[in-house]
């Protein structure tokens, strides 16, 4: 499956002809016309990928490239959350042990980190926390090694992944696809707009995920030793939005910026997400507002 799509643009021929009939089509508009065709989508998006949804009634509110799959970065984490609170016999306060190897990950990718210091014991639910805030990919990596099954790590969070993908399967995901429990690609992780909205609209049904990713900061007590976490949340939009839900952003080389977010006003709620976006926050607080200003 082709992971990247781009758009050619033709110039002169037929291409420029049919410009320059829009340009005069616009000019002979009248004004409320005009002004009509200019809201019909919000302005000045520059993702290569968006989806916009109602997350009530599950409309299509506006889109750009929304089934072609391209890489997520660490919105894959939003997928990690989920097997984890849908694990059988879940117990969010059970501690899990942090080792030399989930550190040791980080500085080898130069990746987003909750800064777990090695020995420390940490809950689930904090962990969580770790890895839905900062973005932390050691906590990501905690996770999948003590809910994947297996004798070596490789093995245990190779299965963790496994469930990820039967998971995406189970919700319909047609166009995403795991092939790491953090967003650290290796070639094969990616997604769609559409197929990451309805994800979130799944996630934000768990209380405990809906409140994390709502959460712009936090402070954590280790269990074992007097060591205290602070994690702030890197959505931007938290505090800046009014009525931001949070949810998860991504960043990395090949995927560029991408945002998974939603927002409540007035009781209706709206969800989006925008892949590969240098300008993912301003982008969603535009298709926001178009959404809230559509009925």
């Amino acid at each position: 499956m082709k992971l990247f799509a781009g758009t050619a643009v033709r110039r002169g021929g037929v291409g420029a002809a049919l410009t320059a009939a829009a340009a005069a089509l616009a000019v002979a508009l009248p004004a409320p016309v005009a002004q009509a065709a200019a809201a019909a989508a919000p302005p000045g998006i520059q993702a290569k990928g968006a989806y916009l949804q109602d997350g009530g009634s599950g409309r299509s509110l506006w889109s750009r490239a929304a089934d072609t799959p391209r890489e997520m970065a660490s919105t894959t984490k939003v997928m990690t959350a989920i097997v984890v609170l849908e694990a059988r016999g879940l117990n969010l306060n059970r501690t899990i042990t942090v080792k030399r190897a989930y550190r040791d990950y980080v500085a080898r990718h130069g990746a987003s980190t909750a800064d777990l210091r090695t020995g420390d014991k940490l809950t689930i639910r904090q962990l969580l926390y770790g890895m839905l805030l900062p973005s932390g990919c050691d906590a990501s990596y905690a996770l999948a090694d003590a809910f994947g099954t297996g004798r070596t790590m490789t093995v245990r969070t190779q299965s963790f992944i496994a469930r990820m993908n039967a998971r995406a399967r189970t919700l319909g995901l047609t166009r995403t696809h795991y092939d790491s429990f953090d967003g650290i690609a290796h070639g094969r992780t990616y997604t769609s707009p559409r197929d990451l909205v309805r994800l979130a609209r799944h996630a934000l049904r768990h209380p405990l995920f809906a409140a994390i990713v709502k959460t712009a900061r936090t402070r954590q007590q280790a269990a074992n030793v007097h060591r205290t976490y602070t994690w702030y949340n890197t959505n931007r939009l938290l505090g800046s939005y009014r009525g931001a839900l949070g949810i998860k952003t991504g960043t990395a080389r090949r995927s560029g910026d991408c945002l998974v977010f939603a927002a409540q006003r007035g009781g209706r709620t709206v969800v989006g997400a925008v892949l590969n976006d240098p300008y993912r926050f301003r982008d969603a607080a535009r298709m926001l507002d178009y959404a809230f200003r559509r009925r």
